[in-house]
């Protein structure tokens, strides 16, 4: 698989997803937004890659959205044309061009894998609601981030009003929302749009080594069925949905070859070697999650 604007490399059950536009700050753009959902889905597909770390080429995560196309930043957004002319395979949502941040980003909503992100200097706009589908975020200590928005008179996008809220609280959500302003790696720990920060010398041997003890240590299918219980319980109206889908999950796993290789690594005393393959559809009776509406179209 050849890409344009990123690098996708595996090794040792993890896959490295590395925004590529160095000379442009990693810059986002239609091309790369394509290349991002079709990046996830393939780590998604491949019963090789257990951890997905994506982090920026050079000395940003990514700058945000490549401006020089003009003030739609992606192109005519009324034609959904992309910056070259060319056919970007946009699609609509309510009768409306979707928003290419939701494109990229949604993708890694649905990846049953587990991701880390790996942020690296500036992450703005795009840059940063691309993040918040991700799982685990470590950010370097040159990292800034910005939901600057409001100050280019759009509206956040990459589904991040759903998304910001559950992973900062709302409060927090709306003061950098409404803002717009960038903000330093230790306002973000502070306010828990990342889990730590490291020196930035230290962030991918950090967000490897995290995706190294889960791909070493844990079951796919455990881990899968479990990233997709956590995140579409967010939702769910009442902690019985829960109840249910974790009673359907465990009893599903614990009929599965993986249960009984942990037992039996646990009581010898050494590391599990767990085989289970995902497959395509439900992990553990745990519904593929977030499923498209019906008013998207291709």
């Amino acid at each position: 698989m050849t890409f344009e604007q990123l690098r996708y490399d595996v090794d040792d059950g993890v896959a490295t997803i590395t925004l590529h536009r160095p000379e442009r700050l990693n810059a986002f753009t239609p091309v790369m937004a394509a290349e991002l959902g079709r990046a996830a889905a393939a780590a998604d597909a491949d019963e090789a890659v257990r951890v997905v770390v994506v982090t920026g080429a050079g000395r940003a995560f990514c700058a945000g959205a490549d401006l020089a196309a003009g003030p739609g930043g992606l192109g005519d957004r009324s034609r959904g044309a992309a910056p070259d002319g060319g056919e970007p395979g946009r699609g609509s949502i309510d009768g409306v061009p979707r928003d290419w941040g939701g494109i990229a980003s949604l993708p890694f909503a649905a990846l049953r894998k587990p991701v880390v992100a790996a942020v690296n200097g500036p992450a703005v706009g795009i840059g940063a609601t691309m993040l918040l589908p991700m799982d685990v975020r470590i950010a370097a200590e040159s990292a800034r981030f910005g939901f600057v928005f409001a100050r280019r008179g759009i509206t956040p996008e990459a589904a991040s009003s759903w998304f910001l809220p559950r992973v900062v609280g709302i409060s927090q959500a709306v003061e950098w929302v409404a803002t717009g302003r960038v903000f330093d790696a230790a306002e973000a720990l502070r306010g828990r749009l990342v889990s730590r920060v490291v020196p930035d010398a230290e962030l991918l041997p950090a967000a490897h080594a995290l995706a190294r003890e889960i791909a070493d240590n844990t079951s796919g299918v455990a881990v899968a069925a479990a990233r997709q219980l956590l995140w579409s319980m967010l939702g769910a109206a009442s902690p019985w949905d829960a109840h249910r889908a974790e009673s359907r999950a465990l009893a599903e796993l614990t009929a599965g070859p993986d249960v009984e290789e942990g037992v039996a690594a646990f009581l010898a005393k050494r590391p599990p070697e767990f085989r289970a393959p995902l497959g395509e559809g439900a992990v553990a009776g745990v519904p593929r999650w977030p499923l498209p509406p019906d008013d998207v179209t291709p």
